[in-house]
């Protein structure tokens, strides 16, 4: 099995290095992630200025873009073959709920998918990086259980699992879970800079607004590891029903 792994904290995070550690005997690994912390970059690509490839001493390589950008490559040309997962993470934070459209660790392991490649992106719920040895391993579990299953073969698919900061043996069971919702984010928060200029700063996000159960949110705060199937058409076929008569409406008005 050959996984190429990938992150948005950049390639000297402690997150990535775990989830190396935990995956390097168990299959070929390769690593491509951000030179520099990449949070909230979603997929972006970067398309007006050069992209450079280095290798750091611990054998990683890293990319001066987003982690869209990592993946992009590797499979468009650097890495010269097709891996058979992507690995996304393990990221310093939560993405659950509205978090996966913003999350660069998402992106990294949608943009994998993108590419008929199945991935997974992994998280810890809370920052701190407390318990990242459990968690690790219940990536590395998650991947040998996948690979057992002959889950990991030429059919794409996309996961992202959410991970409590616990103990090994204080974690729960895995659930498979719906996103859950937060509320709007935080007011931006504005400063003056020396030359009196106004500086603005995303706030934080906003609070969990679905955290019934069955979202990732539920299942999280019960001491349980989410697993939520992500798809990228972003169609809404429910209401297909009603824009097409609205369509017809606005055509035969036109």
């Amino acid at each position: 099995m050959k996984i190429l792994i990938s992150n948005d904290d950049g390639y000297q995070a402690p997150g990535i290095t775990a989830l190396y550690e935990a995956l390097r005997d168990v299959a070929e690994v390769e690593v491509i992630a951000p030179e520099q912390n990449n949070s909230a970059k979603s997929n972006a690509l970067t398309l007006h200025s050069p992209l450079y490839v280095h290798r750091a001493s611990n054998g990683f390589r890293y990319v001066n873009g987003t982690p869209a950008d990592c993946m992009h490559i590797a499979l468009t040309g650097l890495l010269g073959y097709r891996p058979d997962l992507v690995v996304s993470g393990i990221n310093n934070g939560a993405n659950m709920g509205d978090d996966t459209i913003y999350s660069g660790t998402v992106g990294a392991a949608m943009e994998g998918y993108l590419f008929g490649v199945p991935a997974i992106a992994f998280s810890q719920v809370e920052k701190n990086w407390a318990h990242l040895d459990a968690a690790a391993h219940k990536a590395r579990e998650l991947v040998l259980q996948m690979s057992n299953q002959k889950l990991i073969g030429d059919s794409a698919w996309l996961l992202n699992v959410n991970i409590p900061n616990l103990p090994l043996d204080k974690l729960g069971h895995v659930k498979l879970c719906r996103l859950g919702r937060r509320h709007a984010a935080e007011p931006v928060i504005t400063q003056t800079n020396p030359r009196g200029e106004t500086m603005y700063w995303i706030g934080a996000a906003g609070a969990v607004k679905d955290d019934a159960d069955g979202t990732d949110f539920h299942a999280t705060t019960q001491g349980h590891i989410s697993v939520t199937p992500l798809k990228v058409d972003l169609t809404d076929h429910d209401h297909l029903g009603y824009w097409a008569q609205t369509v017809a409406r606005l055509t035969a008005r036109g």
